[in-house]
């Protein structure tokens, strides 16, 4: 072998020894360490289809597939054209009630610019008929931060604006906890609102104050542990479409089994 060639295959040997000694430890960890389990029993995860692009997952409720409000309490009055669904003549709630759940829907603002502030495509999600999600054309539009669109009416503004131009379609994607109430009417727990606009998350679990009011401070009041959705009327002709909603938003229910969890080898046991 030429002498020049011996710090090459030195190199080698020295590299083969340690890549065989490091897998020689982790065999020997393998045979030693105990695989940690938790003691609980899950039940399987519900199979569903996701859908594809603009299609309904296969456990949600459609609420609004472009041709019909019959699932509304005053969609008569609305006006149904091109497969969406324009605010007039009131606001609009739903005939079946919900608690928590996942709630889709699309909507765009009026295409012509009229007004300025609240008053450019005003409109508003109400969840369980009273915890708002703002609707509003926010694109080049100031108006006081706790009121613009995504925002949690007067209670928080969302983290971002991430509004398209007036007229152009907008998606929201929100997951709602409703709060909890105690037999007195104190409040149990909170009602928790996350929200993605356009795909953005714009409010992150954000824990409720209370109901929505324009003239005092959110507050709670007592209320059935399901109550109807609420899409608002407020003057302007805002455009809603592909409305739709999934109940039963929780992870599956576990059994504890008998005997302690078993519990991971220590370094020192090995």
């Amino acid at each position: 072998m030429h002498s020049s060639n011996r710090p090459l295959v030195q190199l080698f040997l020295v590299s083969t020894l340690v890549l065989l000694l490091s897998c020689s430890g982790t065999l020997t960890a393998a045979l030693f360490w105990k695989e940690y389990k938790s003691g609980i029993y899950w039940q399987e995860p519900t199979i569903i289809d996701p859908g594809g692009s603009n299609q309904v997952p296969s456990d949600a409720i459609v609420l609004f597939d472009g041709k019909s409000l019959d699932a509304w309490n005053g969609g008569e009055k609305w006006i149904i054209e091109d497969g969406a669904a324009t605010t007039a003549g009131g606001s609009i709630n739903t005939k079946q009630k919900f608690g928590d759940c996942q709630l889709h829907l699309e909507f765009a603002t009026p295409f012509e610019v009229k007004g300025n502030g609240q008053g450019r495509g005003n409109s508003g999600v109400y969840l369980m008929g009273r915890y708002e999600v703002q609707v509003l054309d926010s694109h080049e539009n100031t108006t006081y931060y706790d009121g613009q669109c995504a925002a949690i009416y007067k209670q928080t503004p969302p983290i971002v604006n991430a509004c398209r131009k007036p007229g152009e379609w907008q998606t929201y994607d929100i997951i709602f906890t409703a709060p909890g109430f105690n037999d007195d009417g104190s409040v149990k727990t909170s009602g928790y609102v996350t929200v993605l606009q356009n795909g953005i998350v714009v409010q992150n679990h954000f824990e409720l104050q209370g109901g929505t009011s324009y003239v005092a401070p959110a507050s709670y009041a007592k209320h059935g542990e399901k109550e109807s959705l609420s899409l608002q009327f407020h003057g302007n002709k805002t455009r809603f479409r592909n409305i739709w909603i999934r109940e039963n938003v929780h992870a599956p229910k576990g059994e504890q089994l008998g005997g302690r969890p078993q519990e991971p080898a220590t370094p020192e046991s090995v």
